[in-house]
């Protein structure tokens, strides 16, 4: 009986791994990201637009907080599937992915992980919907990488918080009505749900952005903003709360890397089989092969890694490490053959009219946001030798 032909981006069949419920999701994502992410993304891209008109579609399909419980307005689906919804995204633009992440596992994932009863069922259900959108604010101007370095700080003040203090780099930031902003306060670091309109507060869009730029990338920040209590997450004390929070996001991360990467493969595949020097497609030349066939070993490698990782994650036996370690990887791995294809597009591929030069400068965010390859790989190290080199 003669071989079923390989799909080139699944060449190790994954896909026959996931649930039909899991097969699903990705099927409709993808129908998504083909009919209205791909066809506007590149002149978004040039114009440093965000395409806002999606959020309530993203919402409708069920994808910002689509992990959290159905109670709260979310689709309570499985880590895999949550995966798939990232993969999906980002092969559209690593932009539309981040404001999912940062929506999803950044601000309504400590809502719920960190926040009181009350404040789930104020906040959850109208994220869910896309009605209020969130940033979350970590990052200071000072140094990402130390978060224990942190300059915000609160103090109590009666019944409420007095908020000072600047945050960087942060995804949706003048997008958001709420964020999650964590601050140094007597008790040590703890997160507070902040309104946009509070007095004080201020978010400042950055410009002249290379990278991601089909995504809002501003700096906060608060001059004497006060809270109240009942803003505060009361069960996060201590860096132990946002870090949680990121290993929720670089999860969705090291999902949304395959999918960018997938892009570019797929485009590049489609341009050596029809691209004729020298009297033949650049695809029969064995350096063009040998470069095609190493994206697929790459991919199919980041496939396992992370559907692993996600059923890991299911089990509720999934470490932080591993995390760092599949970040570290498919980033990496999408980066190299992104600038790889764009080479194998030659002139071509400097334009937005192709997909690889714009994923490449995009996955420059993404390989250093949520923790740098260096700090992943620390990350690992540490594990591996028992000794802490930070």
């Amino acid at each position: 009986m003669p071989a079923t032909a390989l799909d080139p981006t699944d060449l190790y069949d994954v896909r026959a791994l996931l649930s039909e419920e899991e097969r699903m999701v990705q099927n409709a994502v993808a129908r998504f990201t083909d009919e209205r992410i791909v066809p506007i993304i590149g002149d978004c891209f040039d114009q440093g637009r965000f395409p806002v008109e999606l959020i309530a579609e993203m919402a409708e399909l069920g994808l910002l907080g689509s992990s959290l419980p159905v109670d709260y307005g979310c689709a309570g689906m499985n880590a895999v599937s949550y995966g798939l919804i990232c993969q999906e995204l980002e092969r559209g633009d690593s932009g539309i992915r981040s404001f999912a992440s940062v929506q999803s596992s950044l601000c309504m994932y400590p809502i719920y992980a960190y926040g009181s009863e009350e404040q789930r069922r104020q906040w959850l259900p109208q994220m869910a919907a896309g009605e209020v959108i969130g940033c979350f604010g970590l990052t200071e101007p000072h140094g990402g990488s130390d978060p224990a370095n942190m300059k915000t700080h609160a103090r109590r003040d009666g019944a409420d918080w007095i908020l000072n203090g600047a945050k960087m780099w942060i995804t949706n930031g003048h997008l958001a009505h709420i964020a999650i902003v964590w601050a140094q306060t007597a008790d040590g670091i703890q997160g507070f749900i902040v309104e946009k309109n509070r007095p004080g507060f201020t978010a400042q869009e950055i410009r002249k952005k290379m990278s991601l730029r089909a995504s809002v990338t501003s700096s906060l920040f608060f001059d004497d903003v006060r809270v109240p209590e009942a803003h505060r997450l009361p069960n996060a004390k201590g860096l132990k709360g946002p870090l949680g929070c990121l290993t929720q996001a670089r999860y969705g991360i090291s999902w949304g890397a395959i999918g960018a990467a997938i892009a570019c493969f797929s485009e590049v595949v489609e341009y050596a089989k029809s691209r004729v020097l020298f009297g033949r497609p650049i695809a029969a030349t064995q350096t063009v092969q040998i470069k095609l066939a190493d994206m697929a070993r790459r991919i199919t490698l980041a496939q396992l890694l992370a559907l692993r990782l996600g059923r890991l994650k299911e089990q509720g036996t999934m470490q932080a490490t591993q995390v760092s370690l599949a970040k570290w990887n498919n980033c990496r791995m999408a980066l190299d053959i992104a600038r790889e294809a764009r080479d194998i597009l030659g002139g071509a591929g400097i334009t937005t009219e192709h997909c690889p030069i714009r994923h490449a400068l995009n996955l420059e965010s993404v390989i250093t946001y949520e923790g740098t390859q260096t700090v992943h790989q620390l990350v690992v190290g540490r594990e591996v030798t028992g000794i802490n080199a930070f």
